[in-house]
């Protein structure tokens, strides 16, 4: 047995309420004053009223407010227009096109339905109201009609309405608790009042802003995508969503934001002690494979900086949920001595067929044709290393070394840290203008120029930081030339290529303590739909 069409209670326009279904056959319907073709049907429609009015509801249910008011004048209807301005019964009811009508029995069951304008079938509907009813037919001149006529698109599918509509229907993905903000607020104002800002003003997270978003993933809104220190909050699709939008991000970048989210909130990455240390750690995004063509993400001119939407709100988006899902903010456990800009946003795509090498998520064990996000946890940066005079290899990799030596101070080396070197693609070519030039190749010359016998580590006059003089003290000369690169192995060396085929300036990121005491690097694979 067919289902009936959703009941519904609304306004007339002299403020009367009519119930569907009201218990009688009934002719509903939906229509909007701004459709030629509604504006065509509407007087067959008031001519049905005439007709069968005296067994049959007909009512016509109007999408604008106003516009109602005026078809009622243009057209002198009888039959009541009902306010759907918000168009909650007509998404209700799940058509397409308007004039939509729908000739029912007393239950609410459809018997014929029809959308748009075609004249036969608008006929045939006449006569099947009169042949259930047993009354003469309506008064309408159907050769006076044009044979068809196209419809308009239903105003619910419009895609901010359509939106809305879907957020607040019982079936909505979304059940994150909504705040009510007072229509004499400032949103933007609001929002930094509550602390869900990073001191930027953000995009306003409305329940329709959220659905586009959740529409860049196949991934349920309620799956969990991580526990995010130091609260533990659970980062599901939803939040990660709500945050995306706060942050302009598009919905194509979501499963990238995803991908992230998860990546630093593994034990693995500690984003814990990441925010925590007074050292300014802040995640570094680094994206590889096919989706940095398909969501527009900067690789080359001022990849690093600023002026790409899918750079700076990806990387925005994951710190914005690590602030308001996992509730790391300064102050709290965010004990950052000077704080660090890459802490509003730090994401760039590597130019991976700019590079003579194979790309970094190759290196870490993914295919090339893979998607894949890697997180840094990273002090500084990114700190440039120039050298426009260079022209063999190893001198142009020698002064890459020695830009490296700078990293948090000359006289600490055999760090237990990472550094993720980006390569311009000048540097690059020279590099391998005498043949093949390999990364590991690379590290072992960073580690070569960078060597330092022990001596020269040692705390003095110059400066108290470095080898204890206690410590030094114990030791023989042997034990003192001893040389050390500066990291203490050539894994805490990671390479990738960006940026301008111009300008011979390559740049570096600083790292954080590594390992089990510290931040190690992570990759996840980004779920592409």
């Amino acid at each position: 047995m067919a289902e009936p069409r959703p009941g519904f209670s609304l306004q007339d326009l002299e403020g009367g309420t009519y119930r569907f279904p009201t218990g009688r056959p009934s002719l509903v319907c939906f229509v909007k004053e701004d459709c030629q073709t509604c504006n065509l049907a509407a007087p067959v429609l008031e001519a049905f009223r005439r007709a069968f009015g005296g067994k049959v509801d007909v009512l016509l249910v109007g999408q604008t407010l106003e516009g109602n008011r005026v078809l009622q004048a243009r057209h002198q209807l009888s039959a009541p227009i009902l306010d759907d301005s918000k168009c909650e019964i007509s998404f209700a009811w799940d058509f397409e096109i308007v004039p939509a009508a729908y000739w029912m029995d007393g239950d609410g069951v459809v018997r014929t339905q029809i959308e748009g304008f075609v004249r036969d079938e608008w006929k045939a509907l006449e006569q099947r109201i009169a042949g259930d009813l047993g009354l003469a037919k309506a008064d309408v001149d159907w050769d006076g009609l044009p044979a068809w006529r196209p419809g308009c698109g239903s105003k619910h599918l419009d895609p901010e309405i359509h939106d809305r509509l879907l957020a607040n229907a019982s079936g909505s993905p979304i059940r994150a608790r909504r705040i009510e903000v007072a229509s004499s607020d400032d949103v933007a104002e609001f929002m930094f009042d509550q602390g869900f800002s990073d001191g930027l003003p953000l995009v306003p997270p409305t329940p329709e802003r959220v659905m586009r978003m959740l529409a860049g993933t196949s991934r349920g809104a309620q799956d969990l995508v991580a526990i995010s220190p130091p609260n533990m909050g659970h980062a599901t699709v939803e939040k990660i969503a709500i945050n995306a939008v706060m942050a302009g991000c598009k919905p194509e970048y979501l499963p990238v934001v995803i991908a992230a989210v998860e990546a630093v909130c593994t034990d693995e990455f500690n984003i814990h002690g990441v925010n925590a240390t007074t050292m300014g750690a802040s995640p570094v995004i680094v994206v590889n494979g096919p989706i940095r063509h398909r969501i527009g993400m900067n690789m080359k001119l001022g990849a690093l900086g600023a002026g790409n939407r899918a750079n700076a709100t990806i990387g925005r988006a994951v710190r914005l949920v690590i602030r308001n899902v996992g509730g790391a903010r300064p102050g709290g456990t965010d004990r950052s001595t000077l704080g660090n800009p890459m802490k509003f946003t730090m994401c760039f795509a590597e130019w991976e067929e700019g590079s003579p090498w194979e790309p970094l998520h190759v290196e870490r064990g993914f295919k090339a044709e893979d998607s894949v996000v890697t997180v840094f946890g990273m002090t500084s940066g990114p700190v440039q290393i120039v050298d426009q005079e260079s022209r063999e290899p190893d001198q142009v990799a020698g002064s890459i070394g020695l830009g490296l030596e700078a990293m948090f101070l000359p006289k600490l080396h055999r760090m237990n840290t990472d550094a993720l070197l980006v390569v311009c693609p000048e540097h690059a070519k020279s590099l391998t203008s005498r043949g093949e030039y390999s990364k590991a190749r690379l590290r072992t010359r960073i580690q070569q120029v960078t060597a330092r016998p022990l001596r020269e580590m040692v705390a003095d006059e110059v400066s108290g930081a470095g080898l204890p003089l206690a410590l030094a003290a114990q030791m023989d000369a042997e034990k003192l030339d001893t040389r050390f690169g500066k990291f203490a192995s050539d894994k805490n060396i990671h390479i990738v290529v960006a940026g301008s085929e111009a300008g011979k300036f390559s740049a570096a990121f600083h790292g954080w303590v590594t390992g089990e005491m510290g931040s190690s690097v992570v990759s996840r694979k980004i779920e592409c739909d």
